[in-house]
């Protein structure tokens, strides 16, 4: 019987990086792994949430995001299709969630008559691993040579102040457009937050979010239900009935009446409404079923803001990066790597 030999680690990392070097010189192939590619269609999809024939004329482009709390393995599959037509593009997300996370922080009426808010015990500031919401986000690059190659990576930083860091990009200059999908706050209004990203470094005071910001906005936007004296709910759903839902819609709120409620009832901690101006630039329609969450949104391709990616060159491939929030404030899923939309 012939011995089998083991090659030394050094030799077989060897290997792996010349093997990863041949496949790189392979060409488009290996390339197109990462390339999200958009076909040109003549009318767009109405916004629902839900898989359409249209759909079916868009190429899947499927990845793994890793890292996150509470998915299964830390980590979930998510596929992206897009389309585009003279003037939007639209896209398709549908990614694997076990749970359907809609109990963002609401008031729960006490036995003694108080008011409390629900609140994760493990939360020693921003980080929200019990009571919160499913989120995704979207990071494009605008003008940073390191996201491009990078991806993501590139703006996130961990530590320097802050449990799981901050995100801004290298250098003064550089900036990332961020979509910003947040299940209750902005989903159940049909919106995506729309940010950005530059190159501020975090100061507790001054800049708290570091290199993140939101684009302006005329109106809209989500608030705290709360009371003036910070001890209860401000406002109710229509007919002071208990959650759920979990959000309260701004043009539908009635003055909060306590003797509507009993010990255990919950009424919502958040007040939304849609963004108005160059925040509301996203408009989204979801959907949750069987554990899979189908995201559907759409932008003008050209919107003239500082803040936004413009795919004003369809010769252009534009890259981009995917996160993962599972019922988290901060701690995402995330892609590794720049992948890249490309306009067929």
């Amino acid at each position: 019987m012939r011995t089998v030999r083991k090659l030394p680690w050094i030799a077989v990392f060897t290997v792996l990086i010349l093997g990863a070097g041949l496949l790189a010189l392979a060409g488009p192939s290996m390339a197109q792994q990462n390339v999200l590619v958009a076909k040109k269609v003549a009318t767009g999809p109405a916004l629902d949430g839900a898989m359409k024939d249209i759909w079916k004329q868009a190429s899947p482009f499927t990845f793994k995001v890793v890292g996150g709390r509470h998915l299964t393995g830390g980590s979930t599959e998510g596929t992206l299709r897009a389309l585009y037509t003279n003037d939007t593009v639209y896209f398709l997300f549908q990614y694997k969630d076990p749970t359907d996370s809609v109990r963002r922080e609401p008031w729960q009426k006490q036995a003694d008559g108080s008011w409390k808010k629900l609140k994760d015990p493990e939360d020693k500031g921003g980080d929200n691993n019990l009571y919160y919401e499913d989120k995704f986000a979207i990071a494009w690059n605008i003008s940073s040579p390191a996201f491009e190659q990078r991806g993501c990576l590139s703006a996130c930083h961990t530590g320097e102040g802050k449990p799981f860091g901050n995100k801004y990009t290298k250098d003064a200059g550089e900036r990332l457009d961020l979509w910003h999908w947040k299940g209750v706050r902005t989903g159940t209004v049909g919106q995506i937050d729309d940010q950005w990203v530059d190159n501020t470094r975090y100061d507790k005071d001054k800049t708290p979010e570091a290199g993140r910001k939101s684009d302006p906005k005329t109106g809209g936007g989500y608030n705290d239900n709360v009371s003036d004296d910070k001890k209860g709910p401000k406002f109710a759903l229509k007919g002071n009935k208990p959650a759920p839902p979990y959000w309260i819609v701004d043009s539908e709120k009635e003055a909060f009446d306590d003797s509507k409620y009993k010990a255990g009832d919950e009424v919502p901690g958040i007040i939304v409404a849609p963004f108005t101006g160059d925040r509301g630039d996203i408009a989204a329609r979801h959907t949750y079923k069987d554990g899979v969450r189908m995201v559907e949104f759409s932008r003008k391709l050209v919107t003239g803001s500082e803040f936004d990616v413009q795919f004003n060159d369809l010769k252009k491939e534009y890259a981009f990066g995917v996160a993962v929030f599972d019922n988290v404030q901060v701690r995402h899923a995330f892609s590794t790597g720049a992948f890249k939309l490309k306009f067929e």
